[in-house]
């Protein structure tokens, strides 16, 4: 039976909530209290200030190192297409042009990968400075460049590189943006020149935040305090491989047998592991000790600013491809939509890269989505091919539990010295700060960065068969990303691959971040393939920490690509990836993760598709658009049945019961049935589960009576204690995504199950069913909807509650009032929701504030490419003040797309602005 919980009397909270700081976004409240003193400082922020970083879009402009002219063609909306007549040329000018646009986020996000915020931000950023030293992605980063990036891929780097400085030369801090006019009030920065490598390095930031399962390894550990083995299986329950297909289902693994018997380990499941971490091994430490390990560990890593996703939570993406026959055009459509933090401006930054004629010594013609700071295009197509991405959540991270001893760690029978480096950590308005950061055979030592972690890990308890503890216990990551990879070349070869055979063997050097690439060309051809480094374990599943000390443990290489799954071709006509199981256990040898999402918007996908399909119908740009906009809500399907079978007394919840009478699942902003469905939803979740789960995992600041974790039976005053939540409310659990659908579809027809139990509270008599914790949902929600929205139903609607911020990510998230003024936008009411495919994410746990977006928009017509349409969630431009600052956000909220030009003859008609950048 879950532990049990009772409501708190509403106190603020205590001490234990005792998470420092804030989450680290770039923050700057020293900075800002400075810089909002004084009526000069108003004074200062006159027109010509903040139109002075604005770029020139017309006329002409000199470049040193440019061989010939190149020009800058700019639409209505600000979005760049560049035409040069060598690589080289046409990469720099992508570096000036990008710098032009967005130089103070490349400069923020550099400083970010290199562990160097400090620099900008002074003292509060020391901490995720330490940190990010500890991983060394810019170290990593510099080796890639050195030691594994081909000749062609550093000439581009270089030479985009040389762009951006061109860019810089001559230039102040208030010549470039409007935030480095303000930090200008107290601090002395001058932005210093672009390398290759800081390029190299974003490839590091994007990789960590869509590294896999390392928070859920976290999650699971973590519960152990509270909950049993068999109750942690149900939070973690199987992937439904008989209800929501795979990507993969007739696919190639070249050199793998078709014979393969599968193993048990190689299933999606965690219930054989969920009990059976660190506690189960005869040298590790006790359960409580490995709490506080993991909970430090959780507050560092969520502290850590996030480079393009929620740290790891949440992110997810729909990409889909059609063929011909199933089209209106008789030639493949693709689609593509990666769910990400909103930012501002987005990290997506859209632009066409052309050769004025193709040869060898100009060799791209390609548009799409890139990074600011990064040369190419990531997601995009070229005058052959097109391809779109999603997180394919391979699991790429380990955490090990490190026994220490003295200057080094355990490693089997003997003591291995750590392998050291000191780094300085300069910091603006303050004195360096020295670290040593110290890695292990396993990767750096994390724990090293938290006090409070190396304190517990002296104190820890062990095993009484264990060796003797030595100096305590550490934690460190092993990470695919931290070894140096060829990323980037795969970026330059996919741009210009011609078929699918040159987009596989372009795609295969795409180490880190594994993703999910799925591909059509205007010969009519669809596939999919996943790249990677993979790693293969040797004892255990990557689903909790290992003991490091072990080499049974350790990994024993990589999936070879001809072994990683793909498709082509397949008779059902079309691929879905968003996000769902890669393939079938049972017809693969290799554990890829044990912590997919749960299938619900790909099936979705996929029945939409099939339904158009089925009938003879054929699909249009505009259907793949329209199906990127699907609201429904399949969770609501489940369990609004039930919820309206449920006699209810009270006349003021019954009115708002009544709302789900008729309703469509359809979670419209303008739906008063869906704010009550997915309020009603929210507070299930918290009865059933959420009041249930570990301090480590609630929201910071709700505070519950528990019993203590050694009692059993219901909690009273004499034996229970409050504990208060220690989690950012987008991050704490359950969020109410799909996988907690699944734990609710397993127990639904259980009206017993133990799950369904609730303690009493001051107003609320216990539960001990479904349909009695179901009624006090309803009325809960009730009640919060009329705190939140008023009593009159009638005015209710789902957006309304629902709302999107757009925040710059410095300046704008913890400034004064006067900042935030200037640099965010919104909010606007959004349809969509957690797990549908127009996937605007919220945490159920935390409220209903979208914390995940889709970052963008795009559909290909492989048919005719002029005919293609895209969106961004902002706007080409970084500047505050700009027309192209947030000027796509109106219609990315509609759903609408703009057309997108690709041929010449399409890109001029479109063309307001001309540059030309002159040798």
């Amino acid at each position: 039976m879950p532990p049990n919980t009772t409501a708190s009397s509403g106190q603020k909270p205590g001490k234990s909530g005792r998470k420092k700081g804030r989450k680290a976004r770039l923050f700057l409240i020293v900075l800002v209290l400075a810089i909002i003193g004084g009526v000069a400082f108003g004074a200062y922020w006159s027109i010509s200030t903040v139109r002075a970083s604005f770029p020139q879009t017309k006329g002409s402009i000199t470049l040193d190192g440019l061989s010939g002219p190149v020009d800058v063609k700019r639409d209505g909306y600000g979005i760049p297409q560049i035409y040069a007549s060598s690589d080289e040329d046409l990469f720099m000018a992508q570096g000036f042009v990008q710098a032009q646009d967005r130089f103070y986020e490349m400069d923020v996000r550099r400083h970010m990968t290199s562990g160097r915020l400090s620099e900008m931000f002074g003292k509060s950023q020391v901490k995720n400075d330490e940190f990010l030293r500890t991983l060394g992605w810019d170290r990593v980063a510099k080796e890639e460049y050195d030691t594994k990036l081909s000749a062609s891929t550093k000439k581009y780097l270089q030479a985009y590189a040389k762009g951006v400085n061109a860019y810089l030369k001559g230039k102040d801090g208030k010549d470039i943006s409007l935030e480095y006019a303000a930090l200008g009030f107290t601090n002395d920065y001058k932005p210093q020149e672009w390398t290759p490598v800081d390029s190299v390095a974003w490839l590091k930031a994007m990789a960590w935040d869509l590294r896999g399962n390392m928070q859920e390894e976290i999650d699971r550990s973590l519960m152990t305090s509270r909950l049993g083995p068999k109750q942690i299986a149900d939070l973690y329950p199987d992937y439904p491989y008989s209800r929501n297909k795979t990507i993969v289902q007739d696919g190639a693994y070249d050199s793998i047998t078709k014979s393969y018997v599968p193993k048990n380990s190689g299933t999606a499941s965690s219930t054989s592991t969920a009990g059976t971490g660190l506690t189960n091994n005869a040298a590790a430490p006790s359960g409580s000790d490995l709490q506080s390990q993991l909970s430090g560990l959780y507050n560092v890593l969520d502290d850590v600013p996030t480079a393009v996703g929620v740290n790891g939570n949440g992110i997810g993406s729909n990409s889909w491809v059609v063929d011909g026959k199933h089209t209106i055009t008789g030639k493949p459509l693709l689609a593509n939509d990666p769910h990400l933090s909103p930012s501002l401006p987005s990290v997506w930054y859209q632009m066409g890269l052309h050769c004025t004629s193709v040869s060898s010594k100009c060799q791209y013609d390609v548009s799409g989505y890139t990074f600011a700071g990064m040369p190419g295009v990531v997601i995009g197509h070229n005058k052959d091919i097109a391809w779109g991405m999603t997180n394919s959540g391979v699991d790429v991270t380990d955490l090990y539990l490190e026994k220490l001893t003295g200057d080094g760690y355990q490693y089997g029978d003997k003591v291995l010295p750590f392998t050291t480096r000191k780094e300085t950590i300069k910091v603006a308005g303050a004195a360096s700060k020295k670290i040593v950061v110290r890695e292990t055979n396993s990767g750096p030592l994390l724990s090293d960065r938290d006090d409070e972690l190396v304190k517990v890990g002296k104190k820890a308890t062990v095993d009484p068969a264990a060796p003797d503890r030595g100096d305590g216990y550490g934690i460190s990551l092993r990470w695919t990303a931290l070894d140096p990879g060829n990323s980037m070349d795969a970026v330059f070869e996919m741009d210009k691959a011609s078929d699918w055979a040159g987009f596989r063997k372009a795609s295969a050097s795409f180490d880190v971040p594994s993703q999910n690439l799925v591909y059509a060309d205007t010969k009519g051809n669809i596939g999919y393939t996943l790249p990677g480094r993979i790693p293969i374990r040797g004892e255990g599943n990557g689903s909790l920490p290992s003991p490091g000390w072990d080499s049974k443990y350790n990994w024993t290489g990589y999936i070879k690509q001809a072994e990683l799954p793909n498709e082509y071709n397949p008779d059902r006509g079309y691929i879905v990836t968003a996000n769902q199981a890669v393939v079938d256990p049972d017809k693969y040898p290799y554990t890829l993760t044990t912590d997919w999402g749960y299938g619900t918007r790909s099936q979705r996908i996929s029945d939409l598709i099939e339904t158009k399909i089925g009938g003879g119908g054929k699909i249009s740009t505009d259907d793949m658009r329209q199906m990127q906009l699907d609201n429904s809500s399949e969770i609501a399907k489940l369990i609004v049945p039930k919820l309206l079978k449920i006699d209810v007394a009270d006349k003021n919840v019954r009115e708002a019961q009544k709302l789900l009478e008729g309703w469509d699942y359809t979670q419209d902003a303008d739906s008063a049935a869906a704010a009550y469905f997915n309020a009603t939803w929210r507070n299930i979740l918290k009865l059933a589960f959420g009041n249930k789960l570990p301090k480590e995992l609630r929201v910071k600041g709700q505070c519950l009576w528990v019993d203590p974790v050694d009692t059993t039976g219901p909690a009273d005053e004499d034996q229970s204690v409050r504990e208060c939540g220690q989690r950012d409310a987008d991050q704490a659990q359950p969020d109410g995504g799909d996988r907690w659908f699944e734990v609710v579809r397993k127990i639904i027809d259980d009206e017993n199950n133990d799950w369904w139990k609730s303690p009493k509270t001051r107003l609320d008599k216990a539960t001990d069913t479904r349909d009695e914790l179901f009624a006090r949902a309803l009325k809960d929600a009730r009640w919060e909807l009329t705190a939140k929205l008023g009593k009159d139903i009638d005015t209710w609607s789902w957006g309304r509650l629902h709302r999107l911020f757009l925040k710059n990510q410095t300046l704008g998230t913890d400034g004064p009032a006067f900042l935030k003024y200037m640099l965010n936008r919104g909010p606007w009411k959004l349809s969509g929701g957690e797990a549908t495919v127009n996937a605007t994410g919220w945490n159920a746990a935390g409220g209903y504030g979208v914390v995940w977006v889709p970052s963008m928009r795009m559909v290909v017509n492989l048919g005719d490419l002029d005919k293609s349409k895209w969106i961004n969630l902002s706007g080409a431009s970084g500047h505050a003040y700009s027309a192209h600052y947030t000027d796509q956000t109106d219609k990315w909220a509609k759903g609408e797309l703009l057309p997108w030009a690709f041929s010449e003859k399409a890109v001029d008609k479109k063309t307001s602005d001309t540059l030309v950048l002159k040798p």
